[in-house]
């Protein structure tokens, strides 16, 4: 993909986090071309990326061997109609929550669609994104939606469409559980007598190095929380606290309920 053009319907804080990636990573931005109704968000991509931008759907799209679908879920169907003649020999990648594979096969003639869900740490480089492709998408295509993502972050691949609803629901909107959390312990820290900046500096600090570690040592949650937990002591306090009001419970139906969401979303928009 490094000497051809990638085409990006909607040019969101999304898009702009994988042109940028792109970009940074050393793809010639005029070979990136981002189709944008909004005359500053247009100016803003070029002035920062350099890419080249359009107002509308023209003939330019024709150019391009991979196709990335930004736009929001509700106006998909408008967006796609003036596209679809140009992109119909393009690999189509969706960047878009709710509608599923068989929507933009529909809609763009074309049956090579890989649906990905990122979530915002894409806009920093630390996020993850949930991929499935259908049948019809090569290996060499995945490889290459692969290179197009990886300045947003990981990817890691799902056998069936149904299961980015599970993605969505863990990793999608993961990032608000974790703000929750947050939240919740910079609350504690001036209950306790902190400042809310100590609680926060604190908080921040303690869940980057705990993700940090365990994604370093392999092992399981359970155990590392298992070896900070001594019983009588100040950790074995917190935690039976929690498991006394339900807390694990209440997070694994909270997830639960977003994916039951993102199910909704599908059927109404996909």
């Amino acid at each position: 993909m490094t000497d051809t053009t990638i085409a990006f319907i909607g040019g969101g804080n999304m898009a702009a986090a994988i042109v940028g990636g792109l970009v940074r990573a050393g793809r010639a931005p005029g070979s990136i071309v981002v189709v944008e109704p909004d005359a500053a968000q247009r100016e803003r991509l070029a002035a920062r990326h350099g890419v080249r931008t359009l107002a509308g759907a023209d003939a330019t799209l024709a150019q391009a061997a991979l196709v990335v679908w930004a736009v929001k879920p509700q106006v998909f169907a408008a967006a796609a109609a003036p596209c679809a003649v140009h992109v119909r020999g393009a690999l189509q990648l969706s960047v878009m929550a709710g509608i599923r594979s068989d929507a933009i096969a529909r809609a763009t003639g074309s049956d090579a669609v890989v649906r990905a869900m990122p979530n915002t740490p894409a806009l920093i480089g630390q996020g993850i994104s949930g991929l499935y492709a259908r049948p019809a998408v090569t290996p060499a295509q995945c490889a290459a939606v692969e290179q197009v993502l990886a300045p947003t972050g990981r990817v890691l691949w799902v056998g069936a469409e149904s299961d980015l609803d599970a993605v969505t629901a863990l990793s999608g909107s993961g990032p608000a559980y974790v703000f929750y959390l947050v939240e919740a312990m910079e609350a504690a820290a001036v209950e306790m007598g902190l400042s809310a900046a100590q609680g926060r500096e604190l908080a921040l600090a303690t869940v980057a190095g705990a993700a940090a570690q365990a994604q370093q040592s392999g092992e399981p949650p359970a155990v590392l929380r298992e070896r900070v937990t001594s019983k009588g002591g100040t950790t074995h306090a917190a935690i039976t606290s929690m498991e006394a009001d339900g807390v694990k419970a209440a997070v694994v139906r909270a997830i639960v309920a977003a994916q039951r969401r993102a199910k909704e979303l599908g059927d109404e928009f996909g």
